[in-house]
């Protein structure tokens, strides 16, 4: 069976200690790993999941292994190019689901990240064909909106309906700072699977974040949650997207937190009846947003309900 797994390590970073990161990830127990062509690091990732492979703690079935396709790679003659360029650096024959990084088109070209944005995204045939051809297992896309989704899954001809997991999958930022609400009752009303990253918040795009914002897993909701239920911040906020519905993308490259936001799944049940039957729905959490996001694809909202 080609599932997501709940929980899946993520791995947008530097190449320092991704490859130690993967490892522990693997042996810890976790099967899905999440990189892109743009994160740079998917050499790093292919040395660790081809030495797991070769030692036998893991074999590829049971692995599922997510990469993206880049915005300057949107013609449909580069789509496939791409993803094989991944490949080659994972040493892998497929993955098993490729997503379209973002839906805004680059300038193709050596530069990844260009001044000169043209065009529109083109749901076409070019990665149905990387489907076609064995070197994905699955499709989908990532940091879309509900409209841009909805011009997809109305597209004519559309190859693979969302239930054989053509769009199957919708990949945002999703947190208790911006918890995506209304996009996933959408998902959720046309059999999409949302996946979060950046679950714990990030401090990836610092420039991005204001200073004087609370980080996540500081806030002091949060916290006192975790403190009356002996959890840890981190896996509430873990636990708040699951009980969802939501795939959550956990990074660390502390062994200890790896462990911990893994195996905390093996006592989720009593988690989720003490944060959902003790706490009232009808009782609204609000929060601060976590920064001003710029970035066109979704209005995001000062206040929001964590639960």
């Amino acid at each position: 069976q080609h599932r997501l797994h709940e929980m899946s390590r993520g791995g947008s970073t530097s190449t320092i200690e991704i490859e130690k990161a993967v490892m522990r990830a693997i042996d810890v127990g976790y099967c899905h790993i999440n990189s892109a062509y743009i994160y740079q690091n998917e050499e790093e990732i292919g040395r660790a999941i081809q030495m797991k492979l070769a030692n036998g703690t893991v074999k590829r079935g049971d692995l599922f292994y997510t990469t993206k396709l880049w915005n300057t790679f949107f013609h449909p003659e580069l789509v496939q190019t791409c993803l094989e360029s991944s490949l080659r650096k994972l040493q892998l024959s497929y993955v098993d689901l490729y997503l379209i990084h973002s839906p805004t088109a680059l300038k193709p070209g050596e530069d990844p990240i260009p001044e000169d944005i043209h065009g529109n995204i083109t749901f076409d045939t070019a990665l149905e064909k990387c489907k076609d051809a064995g070197l994905t297992k699955s499709i989908g896309v990532s940091n879309f909106n509900h409209k841009q989704l909805e011009k997809i899954l109305n597209k004519p001809g559309l190859k693979y309906k969302p239930v054989l997991l053509l769009l199957g999958n919708l990949w945002v930022e999703c947190h208790p700072y911006l918890n995506q609400s209304k996009l996933l009752e959408f998902c959720k009303s046309n059999d999409i699977l949302l996946v979060a990253y950046a679950p714990l918040g990030s401090d990836l795009r610092k420039k991005w974040v204001k200073k004087e914002n609370l980080v996540i897993l500081q806030d002091p909701v949060l916290n006192a949650i975790a403190e009356k239920h002996r959890r840890t911040p981190a896996q509430v906020a873990l636990c708040y997207q699951l009980q969802r519905g939501v795939v959550a993308l956990a990074k660390s490259f502390s062994e200890k937190r790896i462990k911990e936001n893994f195996q905390f799944l093996s006592t989720l049940s009593a988690l989720w009846d003490g944060l959902f039957g003790r706490f009232p729905m009808c009782i609204w959490v609000k929060l601060i947003s976590l920064c001003s996001l710029w970035v066109y694809v979704f209005r995001v909202r000062r206040e929001f309900h964590l639960f």
